[in-house]
């Protein structure tokens, strides 16, 4: 099976004033298309993507091995890979692969992953503590919206007195007052 990129043209409308009210699944799907093809073309130059085959019309074909591989560049990149890094990747799997065995070439594939899900476990940890610190702002702030007078002015926030002394001020409330 091979997959062909269409033509980027506008095509002619026999009715165009059905075609403005009722945008048919062609036409979004082009759209979206039109959006994929420069990445696709970056991923042929970053040798990220080969087409299988050219039409006898210069179309770009490809095979459905070509739709897995943009998916997983795809998901690479939500993970927060660049281009770059995935080029490096590819190129050392496949240096990897015609040098060595399958399974040492798989070996590098999970040291690279392992790195990204550490690197990701510490991301999600600081992500943590930021949610606990605007959990706390947002509480210390609730006291000031229910308890304080609204006619007391901005810098008498600065001894508040509407809080237990012994409470600390969130980082992200007390930046306020400096």
């Amino acid at each position: 099976m091979r997959v062909r990129l269409p033509s980027y043209e506008q095509r002619p409308v026999a009715n165009p004033e059905r075609a403005r009210s009722r945008p048919h699944a062609g036409r979004r799907s082009r759209a979206r298309d039109r959006e994929d093809r420069p990445a696709i073309h970056l991923y042929e130059e970053l040798d990220l993507l080969k087409p299988a085959a050219r039409s006898k019309g210069r179309y770009r074909l490809y095979g459905p091995e070509a739709l897995l591989r943009i998916r997983w560049i795809g998901k690479l990149q939500d993970l927060g890979f660049s281009l770059t890094d995935i080029k490096a990747i590819v190129k050392d799997f496949e240096a990897e692969g015609r040098g060595g065995s399958a399974p040492s070439a798989m070996v590098k594939v999970r040291e690279v992953y392992k790195k990204k899900l550490d690197e990701t476990r510490v991301q999600i940890e600081r992500l943590r503590a930021l949610e606990n610190e605007i959990l706390a702002s947002l509480e210390y702030l609730d006291t000031c919206d229910s308890v304080c007078e609204p006619d007391k002015l901005l810098p008498a926030c600065n001894s508040c007195d509407h809080h237990a002394p012994e409470q600390e001020v969130p980082d992200l409330v007390a930046g306020f007052r400096t």
